[in-house]
């Protein structure tokens, strides 16, 4: 499988934002879609996750999932030392 363009999420937002304009003002959907790059169910798979909202919004949406997968690996690891660390304390 092809490694496809990664987008900021600000770049997404932009993108969809101009294609709502496009088809707000007749063009069919597939059309703009293919004029900005992108495939039709990218675009709907976008729209799900950024639809409705700013570029700030969007780049704070990124960080903030970036910082919860950080805090799921910190957890899995403090979890799994401890599983490894032989109990001393129970008598």
């Amino acid at each position: 499988m092809a490694k496809g363009r990664r987008h900021t999420p600000e770049q997404i937002v932009s993108l969809l934002q101009r294609i709502d304009m496009e088809t707000a003002s007749g063009k069919k959907t597939s059309k703009a879609c293919y004029e900005a790059g992108i495939s039709e169910p990218t675009y709907y798979r976008w729209y799900k996750e950024y639809g409705g909202l700013d570029a700030d919004q969007a780049a704070r949406m990124n960080a903030l999932l970036r910082e919860n997968e950080d805090l799921k690996r910190m957890l899995d690891r403090a979890q799994r030392a401890r599983k490894e660390r032989p109990d001393t304390c129970r008598s």
